[in-house]
């Protein structure tokens, strides 16, 4: 039975939860998920032609131009197992590349079905990232409120040294934030003048937000069976 794609966007500030919901989206949808930070780093392992134009504005501390980030999510769009649409993370990141979407979707006759804007307030941002601590030898990962070690700085499973990384401390983390929503906040308001976004509350526990993102994808999921 031929169905037509839908295409979903998943927006989500910096420790919104949104790599962890995406991944269980993935599973429910059996759509494939593309990432735009995986996209550039295979462009750029690979040496495609847009991985080396990226890698030049990259090197010289420049941001990559929409018109090759579009030109690489497209490219991926195009292979065969997108053929009913994708999960879209970290793309579109402006308004430029939301109508470039539009525009390279419509070509095919298709278009955005829906966008989940997963929102969390900044303070509890800010609590997720600065509360992490990593273990030096074996990586595990904890946070100080959310998941203890069961002694202070040290590993459960080898007694390891827990560490900060250096890009979560507050500053850091509330500048990430800032220049979140300052690229997303007009893209917000585009995909909800188009009535197609969905604010999802974030501030809930990890299953609570995978049960409202469910349900929003509901619809799409009986479309496609």
């Amino acid at each position: 039975m031929h169905t037509d794609p839908q295409y979903i966007i998943l927006l989500g500030p910096p420790a919104s939860g949104k790599g962890t919901q995406a991944t269980k989206l993935r599973a429910a949808l059996e759509l494939p998920h593309i990432a735009s930070g995986d996209l550039f780093r295979y462009n750029l392992k690979h040496q495609t032609e847009l991985g080396l134009k990226a890698k030049g504005y990259m090197e010289q501390g420049e941001l990559v131009p929409d018109a090759i980030t579009i030109r690489m999510v497209m490219a991926r769009l195009r292979q065969p197992d997108c053929a009913g649409g994708a999960l879209l993370d970290g793309f579109p990141r402006t308004i430029a590349q939301a109508e470039a979407l539009e525009a390279a979707l419509a070509e095919e006759e298709a278009q955005v079905n829906l966008v989940l804007n997963i929102v969390v307030p900044d303070d509890v941002l800010v609590e997720r990232v600065t509360g992490r601590r990593l273990c030096r030898e074996c990586g595990a990962s904890y946070h100080v409120k959310f998941l203890p070690p069961q002694a202070a700085g040290i590993c459960d499973k080898c007694g390891g040294e827990l560490y900060q990384r250096p890009d979560d401390t507050e500053e850091t983390v509330r500048t990430r934030i800032a220049v979140y929503w300052e690229q997303t906040s007009p893209l917000v308001d585009y995909y909800r003048q188009q009535s197609v976004l969905v604010d999802i509350d974030g501030n809930q526990s990890v299953e609570k937000v995978t049960e409202s993102l469910t349900a929003k994808v509901a619809p799409i999921m009986v479309s496609r069976n």
